[in-house]
């Protein structure tokens, strides 16, 4: 499995606020992260959207966790970017697939299960 270079980023992001512990600006988070300013902004905006992050505006306006770090899975991240994680598109609700294996299925379940087990894990152990 391999996620989207914004998926990454979003949890470097989402890492640096939990590391922060307070709310910070999104020129402090780019730097702190090496994405630009204007992707992090883009990230920000799912992040705040999907609940993970909240966002004040104005002049001392900035993000900081919704969450406490022990309460924000790398799953939730992931699909707050990428939408639901899937092993194979035949496992995604939206597909039906016609031709599949059924021995091949449950291998894709299977997998699929692990995965979603891997991605429960948060930052803080």
């Amino acid at each position: 499995m391999r996620i989207t270079h914004e998926a990454d980023y979003a949890i470097r992001v989402t890492y640096c606020l939990a590391l922060a512990g307070e709310k910070q600006c999104a020129k402090d988070i780019s730097e702190a992260t090496g994405v630009t300013l204007r992707f992090a902004l883009k990230i920000l905006r799912k992040l705040t959207q999907s609940g993970i992050t909240k966002s004040y505006k104005g002049v001392a306006g900035g993000y900081e966790l919704n969450h406490s770090p022990s309460e924000i899975s790398l799953g939730a991240i992931i699909e707050c970017i990428d939408g639901p994680i899937a092993i194979n598109h035949c496992l995604a609700n939206e597909f039906q697939c016609t031709h599949m294996v059924p021995r091949m299925n449950v291998i894709f379940i299977a997998c699929s299960r692990r995965s979603t087990d891997l991605c429960a894990i948060s930052f803080v152990r």
